[in-house]
């Protein structure tokens, strides 16, 4: 087995936070402010691209898998000319994804989305990868590779200008597929681009709080780039066990106790 970029064969590697930085150069690649770039993945992640395990998250596809096996698997589960069949998602997605990869490895990658906007895995070459396995690898990596993924799908499948023009429903139908309508996918879109014009972008630095928190087994509540009552009281747990001061603030001092906890690095 190849791994690349780090990534562990369970499928976990550097885990990183999104970074300012990260957020900036993708919506910069697509001449967008963060505010037409971040809808995407609110929507389609509720805005994290990690489980509580550090591995991507992700939803495995059946049909996709039985169209690129040509149908040889006999299994509802994991191959299935229908779509759908999905189950619980979380850590359920990998045990259909592992069962799928003892059959045939790279066509069950590739019939996976990945990440903070669930970029399939078939479609690694839109999205700036030589192979499904470095795609992965890159997921496993951080928020930032998983957003420049997107940045780089979305370049390759002509969709800017739709995100541009705030036509969320051409944009919907070419990400998510002609029967967008279905999940209301457009109206979510619109609906989470008035929230960020609002001042409900995310506070990035709180955001990498919680999600760092969630790794280690604290509870912030959604990670979400709010600093409510439950990221404070989870913060000033984490501080009561490194023997800091309680200030339930997210925090530049806070953060490099976070990533030196999960051995992490700026």
């Amino acid at each position: 087995m190849v791994l690349l970029m780090g990534m562990n064969a369970d499928f976990t590697g550097k885990s990183q936070a999104l970074t300012q930085s990260g957020l900036t150069v993708a919506a910069q690649t697509l001449s967008l402010d963060p505010a037409e770039l971040w809808p995407v993945v609110s929507v389609e992640t509720s805005g994290c691209g990690f489980l509580s395990d550090r591995r991507p998250r992700i939803l495995f596809e059946r049909h996709i898998f039985y169209r690129l096996t040509g149908g040889r698997f006999q299994n509802d589960d994991i191959s299935n000319p229908v779509q759908g069949g999905y189950g619980a998602g979380g850590s359920h997605q990998y045990d259909r994804l592992q069962a799928a990869i003892a059959l045939d490895r790279s066509a069950a990658l590739q019939s996976a989305s990945f990440g903070i906007g669930q970029i399939m895995g078939e479609n690694f070459a839109m999205a700036g990868f030589d192979s499904v396995e470095s795609m992965v690898g890159a997921m496993a990596d951080s928020e930032d590779a998983q957003l420049q993924s997107i940045s780089a799908f979305i370049q390759k499948r002509n969709l800017a200008e739709a995100l541009q023009k705030h036509d969320w429903a051409a944009f919907a139908r070419s990400y998510n597929g002609p029967t967008y309508a279905i999940n209301q996918y457009d109206t979510k879109l619109a609906a989470a681009y008035r929230g960020c014009c609002e001042g409900a972008m995310p506070d990035l630095g709180v955001r990498t709080a919680q999600l760092y928190l969630t790794f280690l087994g604290y509870n912030p509540g959604p990670i979400d780039g709010v600093a409510g009552a439950r990221t404070k009281s989870a913060i000033m747990e984490f501080q009561r066990g490194q023997q800091v001061p309680e200030t339930g603030a997210a925090d530049s001092s806070v953060l490099q106790l976070l990533r030196a906890k999960l051995d992490l690095q700026v």
